[in-house]
Parts: C-alpha cells; structure tokens; sequence
C-alpha cells in the first residue's frame, strides 16, 4: 500500500530553524526514519515537501489520481490559514491524518485552529518525528477496518 507524505512551508528546515522547537534532527534524517517505519508497518512511503500552497494542493491531486492509500499531511502554517486544503483533502476521499512535530496546542493561540484538521481522520501533534509513524500506524488501523 502507498501512502503519501506532505510537508508544508518551513518543514525543509527542520534540524535548522527553533530547535528548541523542531528539534536537530535534519529535515532529511526525518525523512529517511518516517520510510523506514514506514516499510515496517507494510506502506510504501512518497515524502514530498513544498512551500507553495498550489503546489501542495496538485500533489494531493497526485495521490488520487495515482491512487495512494493515504495521506499524512504536516501542512505547516498553512495548518491555520487555508481553506484550499481542506477543499483539496476533501476532493479527493482518500484517509488523511494530520501531523505537527511540535504541540500545537501549547504554543501562540493563532495556531490552536486547524483549518484542515477537520478534512482528516485524525490529528497528532506533539512527539516530534515520532508522530509520522504514529500517523502511519493510524493509517493502517484505519484502512483495515
């Protein structure tokens, strides 16, 4: 089964920007760890990064009209501004879940609202890297009901 894996604006700079809230890890080192989790829960994982919106919208149109199995979308700020993923997460019917490295419940009030979060079937913040794979493995309870 083939998942897709979207980050937003800025994810590129994990490892370099707010450590004290992204961690140092690099971009790239999260990105190899979420395949290989991602190999032992049974997908196939496609990680894409963009800082353009449209961008991120045509590769959602991407994974249905390649036919993925799911989505974990980490949507950066566009998390708390844009209605056009939602409308894109929507559009598609694939299962999506939604992925934050930091919580962002506990930081400025502008990011307590989820604009897509409520296109998907669940949201994970909070546990870094970690919540890739814990996004993948809800993914596969998911589709396996």
């Amino acid at each position: 089964m083939k998942v897709m894996v979207l980050n937003g604006p800025n994810i590129n700079f994990v490892g370099i920007r707010e450590k004290d809230v992204y961690g140092i890890k690099s971009y790239e080192d999260i990105c190899s760890y979420v395949v290989e989790e991602g190999k032992k829960i049974g997908f196939e994982v496609d990680i894409f990064q963009d800082n353009i919106e449209g961008e991120l919208i045509n590769l959602i149109q991407k994974a249905y009209l390649e036919k993925y199995h799911g989505i974990v979308i980490n949507p950066g700020a566009y998390t708390h501004t844009s209605i056009a993923l939602f409308d894109a997460l929507k559009s598609v019917s694939i299962p999506a879940v939604e992925v934050h490295l930091s919580n962002i419940h506990k930081r400025e009030e502008f990011r307590h609202k989820s604009f897509t979060a409520p296109a998907c079937v669940g949201q994970i913040s909070g546990f870094g890297e970690y919540g890739y794979v814990l996004a993948l493995s809800a993914l596969k309870e998911h589709l396996n009901k």
